[in-house]
């Protein structure tokens, strides 16, 4: 459980940017990067697109179920909120982004991480008895 812990750590410092995005008035942390609240806070001069990332960023991190103790059921439990978050992320890229690349790389996460999505679903189904 440890190692995917860190593995998700790593994912999220990933994720952050460096530096804030010009116009984003997100305080930087002691490691450099944007703290946690500038991650999923709305923020007055925050764009549309910025402010479906951070829900994006909220949501994964306040709709993860709690751990089981159980490595397979955590991690598929986790990796499911994990690309919810992404496919969110993706449809914010859809709704504003201009660039053709981003919003072909946008698509084919939503397409890769929905078939995913569900076949953690059908896994879960089998084996996490309801309620659990």
């Amino acid at each position: 459980m440890k190692a995917f812990a860190t593995i998700l750590g790593l994912g999220l410092l990933a994720a952050c940017s460096q530096q804030p995005a010009p116009g984003n008035t997100a305080t930087d942390n002691a490691h450099g990067g944007m703290s946690h609240d500038a991650m999923t806070t709305p923020m007055a001069g925050d764009s549309d697109a910025t402010r479906g990332f951070k829900q994006s960023m909220a949501d994964m991190m306040t709709k993860a179920p709690p751990y089981t103790g159980d490595a397979d059921v955590d991690f598929m439990q986790q990796m499911r909120v994990h690309h919810v978050a992404a496919v969110a992320m993706a449809r914010t890229e859809l709704t504003h982004g201009k660039d053709a690349e981003a919003r072909a790389l946008a698509q084919a996460v939503i397409d890769t991480q929905q078939k995913e999505i569900g076949q953690i679903d059908r896994w879960l189904r089998q084996r996490v008895p309801a309620g659990r």
